[in-house]
């Protein structure tokens, strides 16, 4: 599992996002879970805007009936969330699909936070506020690993 550790504000880099190139390829099927409806909201969009199909959830429970009908590839959790927390709903999810690619996305990034998001089977933590480009990075390139390593 990679962490990562969050960019001060004041030395984040300025620029625009960098895309993938386009293609003809059906777009990676992603799940965004976080109780903080407008950061959920506003990846959700972020991540439709850059080619991803993305779907978002406030909640646990509403994220596994979701899961089920969209299939998702790829799932960016909140860890803190009420009722069934991120670690929680990933290790279901993970039962469900040993191939999902699992990121963390939490305010949470000291030691026990880490081994807990390691021991539900994350693969990637990142520490809030995390650049958009970091984790569009991390998405594109699973996307490359999971769809075109065979080619």
């Amino acid at each position: 599992m990679t962490t990562t550790s969050p960019t001060p504000a004041a030395l984040a880099d300025t620029g625009g996002l960098v895309l993938a190139p386009p293609t003809s390829h059906v777009p990676l099927r992603v799940l965004c879970v976080d109780d903080n409806q407008d950061a959920a909201d506003s990846l959700g969009a972020l991540l439709r805007l850059v080619g991803f199909d993305a779907r978002v959830c406030h909640d646990a429970a509403t994220a596994l009936t979701v899961a089920a009908a969209f299939s998702p590839e790829a799932c960016v959790l909140d860890i803190t969330m009420p009722g069934m927390d991120g670690c929680e709903l990933a290790a279901l999810m993970r039962a469900r699909d040993a191939g999902l690619y699992l990121v963390a996305v939490t305010a949470l990034g000291d030691e026990e936070a880490v081994a807990r998001t390691e021991v539900a089977g994350f693969d990637l933590h990142f520490v809030k506020p995390v650049a958009p480009q970091q984790l569009i990075d991390a998405l594109f390139a699973f996307e490359q690993r999971a769809r075109w390593s065979d080619d």
